[in-house]
């Protein structure tokens, strides 16, 4: 398939089972929220070394939020439940409890033998000195802090999700790559439901299931290296001089593939005159995950747009 010039493989993102939670932090403005949600993401690119992957999902306007103060919305994604816990408590302890002015509340119902603690342990940071108090069927925490008191939710909902969808973009510069890739970025970061959880969203260091090297679970994906072009196993054109990955983890397979679509969209409208060569998706023979994300398949409907 060619969409405005840019070929699209015949080929398939593999994606892996996760389970994720989401969690609304707000404050006295945007700027302290933010501050919160960017230090709780921090370090939780891949599952690989930082065990949690977090991002920001979007703005919460103060309508929308339990205290009626201006939020954010944080998704995290692990590959179990309780490694998913572990890191949200730290994380809240760490990143949002020190945070001046912040609160946190559950973003996800959950059902009732899904839930994790968000502040049901942090509670003891007040040294005796905290109280709870229900609301409806929920309970929360005050915990006496220098700027007032810190107000979380005891518990939060989880659920199954899936991380890992990608695409890869191929183009004939770096700068080219680039702009291919801010602009799919810049799509699918309007997109609720999913993070793009490496820096900026893009990633330079895509990664193959393995190595020469047995201590290590995973490393470089040498095949879409420009500068090993000469290797027998190379996946590039000679053509091409740089590749960057977009990751996509959602909360459903729809929100992962609606991702890709807007992504892949947005790399096409720039088109081959713009320097991009093709669009791949990375899958590493089902070692990976039961997830398959068919390129041809998510933009079979835009096809037909550029006929």
């Amino acid at each position: 398939m060619i969409v405005n010039g840019v070929v699209i493989d015949d080929t398939f993102s593999e994606a892996f089972s996760m389970r994720a939670t989401r969690v609304i932090i707000t404050a006295i403005n945007f700027k302290w929220a933010r501050h919160a949600a960017e230090t709780m993401t921090g370090f939780a690119t891949s599952v690989i070394g930082c065990k949690v992957e977090a991002g920001i999902e979007r703005m919460v306007g103060n309508h929308e939020t339990p205290d009626g103060r201006p939020g954010v919305s944080v998704l995290l994604f692990a590959t179990d439940s309780k490694t998913l816990e572990k890191q949200l408590q730290t994380r809240i302890g760490q990143c949002v409890l020190t945070c001046p002015t912040t609160a946190v509340f559950s973003g996800m119902q959950g059902e009732p033998d899904k839930q994790i603690a968000l502040g049901k342990n942090l509670r003891y940071f007040g040294d005796g000195h905290q109280t709870s108090k229900m609301i409806g069927n929920k309970r929360f925490w005050r915990i006496p802090v220098m700027d007032g008191e810190f107000l979380c939710e005891e518990t939060t909902g989880y659920q199954s999700a899936i991380g890992g969808g990608n695409i890869l973009v191929m183009a004939r510069s770096i700068s080219q790559a680039l702009l291919a890739c801010e602009a799919a970025i810049d799509a699918m970061g309007m997109l609720s439901n999913i993070i793009l959880p490496f820096p900026g969203g893009g990633v330079r260091s895509g990664s193959k299931v393995g190595s020469k090297y047995k201590f290590l679970s995973a490393s470089t994906n040498h095949p879409f290296c420009p500068t090993l072009k000469g290797e027998p196993d190379s996946a590039l054109d000679k053509n091409i001089e740089a590749v960057m990955e977009i990751v996509v983890d959602g909360l459903s397979k729809e929100d992962v593939f609606n991702a890709m679509h807007h992504g892949i969209e947005a790399v096409c409208d720039l088109g081959k005159s713009q320097g991009i060569e093709k669009i791949t998706g990375g899958n590493y023979g089902g070692k990976l995950g039961p997830h398959h994300f068919h390129l041809r398949e998510i933009m079979h409907e835009s096809y037909t747009r550029y006929i």
